[in-house]
């Protein structure tokens, strides 16, 4: 009865919802007409969104709106236009075409929109950005929407960069305490000090994980919790270790990196979600 019971939780977190009771509080808070950041946040600390609102509330988090619901349209608007913009100013200055991926071309928008747009920039080198806006173009179809909820994604992303040493530092103490043996041949081994941790961090895991897995996850960052990525780095750690315990070196360790299956990544997030939760690191 008990796996049971957890297997219909992990269902309910992956779809959305747990309960018919924590939607309907949602849909509460979102009938105010102006909404209250703080509560939405909470609610994201402690359920998964629904689905069908995900959109709505991460943009609200995130800047992309504002709480005062009878501006939405407005502001929407405004996003959109300016999205317009920039678009065709780097189609007139010949710096996108139509072939250029859209991840390029949203980091090229988001270069230019910012000042930071140089000559010389190379679009095509991969970067935490362009992994973020990878993973926004599986979540949602709207251009604009996947725009303005990457850039202000990214931008929250970088608030936490002076303290990506101390979530690397923390991921360590973390696992050794989990599994001591386990963490010892990761460091013996020399797999520990060379996995991309930073690089995971500064991408929240897109391209790591799948999108249901990110969805959940990013909830939790959207909430204001950058300390879900160290759980999350943790368990994806000890997720492996079957497959990791077997490799001498970071090469064969990150090639089971790049293989985890959609299965695997649901496994990751409902279990680092769980970790998160009971940590007192948290």
């Amino acid at each position: 009865m008990a796996d049971e019971r957890n297997f219909r939780s992990a269902y309910y977190e992956k779809v959305g919802f747990r309960s018919v009771e924590e939607k309907k509080s949602l849909e509460i808070l979102l009938k105010e007409k102006t909404l209250d950041r703080c509560k939405l946040k909470h609610f994201c600390l402690r359920f998964s969104l629904p689905a069908t609102y995900r959109n709505l509330i991460w943009k609200i988090l995130l800047g992309v709106i504002p709480i005062q619901v009878d501006s939405h349209k407005f502001i929407m608007d405004q996003r959109r236009q300016e999205y317009q913009d920039l678009y065709k100013a780097l189609i007139v200055t010949r710096i996108i075409d139509s072939s250029t991926p859209k991840q390029q071309i949203f980091l090229a928008m988001w270069l230019l929109q910012t000042g930071n747009y140089t000559i010389d920039a190379n679009l095509s080198i991969e970067r935490g950005y362009t992994y973020i806006v990878q993973s926004f173009i599986e979540l949602f179809d709207d251009d604009a929407d996947i725009f303005w909820l990457s850039r202000n994604f990214y931008e929250n992303v970088r608030k936490f960069e002076p303290n990506v040493s101390k979530l690397v530092e923390r991921t360590n103490v973390l696992l050794a305490k989990e599994d001591q043996d386990y963490w010892r041949h990761l460091s013996r081994n020399g797999i520990l000090d060379n996995l991309p941790l930073t690089k995971w961090f500064d991408c929240c895991f897109a391209g790591v994980l799948n999108k249901s897995a990110l969805e959940r996850i990013w909830d939790k960052l959207c909430g204001g919790s950058n300390k879900i990525l160290v759980c999350v780095a943790v368990v994806l750690l000890t997720t492996l270790k079957p497959r990791l315990s077997k490799c001498s070196n970071i090469s064969g360790a990150l090639q089971h990196v790049k293989n985890i299956t959609e299965e695997t990544s649901d496994v990751i997030a409902n279990k680092s979600i769980e970790m998160w939760q009971s940590t007192d690191y948290i």
